[in-house]
């Protein structure tokens, strides 16, 4: 039996180069994304498309309740989302703070919450979270997503201390600056490796968290940035 893999914000950049690449490896998809472009992905690799935003509780629940419908399992979650608010610390609003949490923290509450049974039931599976490395080391040019992918550090953490004992498994990923949003040159300087990522490199490793290949890896935060972060 083929395994089912769900992805959100898959309709460009790392979403997109994630499920390209569990289509390739023979994974089921049904995939997710705001924008129309969602529908020509998932013509382009036999997938179930659902248009609507990680933000919205009831379009998570369309997506989780598509993938139990039509496969009766759900094996891996890349919980992908977009950007947060971004701006001078103490000029951000609540709503902005609100807008984050809900776009980058209970993204994957949510769906932890909505699978977890599913996965509970056929005795393993896998989430792969894509955070940011400024989970790691805090931006001020990114104050929110920042933050509150601290906080989902924390809950992968959690996550992974509860769960592990059904075989499932939860990691985070956490990129540098990747080529789907251009960086300055200054800021290409400030990289060991001198370029930017590529979508395709965090999908490699995305595959990899997924698989049986890190079967022993739960709980985990990877940082994917040509050597950006100095912390140790």
């Amino acid at each position: 039996m083929k395994k089912v893999a769900i992805v959100t914000a898959a309709s460009k950049g790392i979403g997109a180069a994630c499920a390209r690449k569990f289509a390739e490896s023979g994974y089921k998809l049904v995939i997710m994304a705001r924008s129309e472009a969602i529908f020509d992905l998932a013509d382009e690799l036999d997938a179930r498309p659902i248009q609507g935003s990680v933000g919205k509780v009831s379009d998570l629940q369309r997506l989780v309740d598509l993938a139990h419908e039509k496969y009766g399992r759900v094996d891996t979650v890349i919980c992908n989302t977009g950007h947060p608010p971004k701006g001078e610390l103490l000029k951000l609003q609540d709503a902005d703070w609100e807008t984050g949490m809900n776009l980058v923290l209970m993204n994957v509450i949510r769906l932890a919450r909505m699978v977890t049974p599913f996965m509970q039931e056929s005795g393993s599976g896998s989430f792969v979270n894509i955070s940011t490395f400024g989970a790691k080391e805090p931006s001020a040019a990114f104050p929110v997503s920042s933050v509150m992918r601290t906080a989902l550090g924390s809950f992968t953490k959690l996550y992974a201390t509860e769960f592990g004992r059904f075989n499932i498994r939860m990691n985070s990923i956490l990129p540098g600056f990747i080529d789907s949003y251009p960086a300055t040159d200054e800021t290409i300087k400030t990289i060991p490796l001198f370029r930017q990522g590529t979508p395709e490199e965090v999908a490699e490793l995305a595959l990899f968290l997924a698989s049986g290949k890190s079967s022993y890896i739960t709980g985990q935060n990877f940082l994917i940035d040509g050597g950006l972060t100095k912390s140790i």
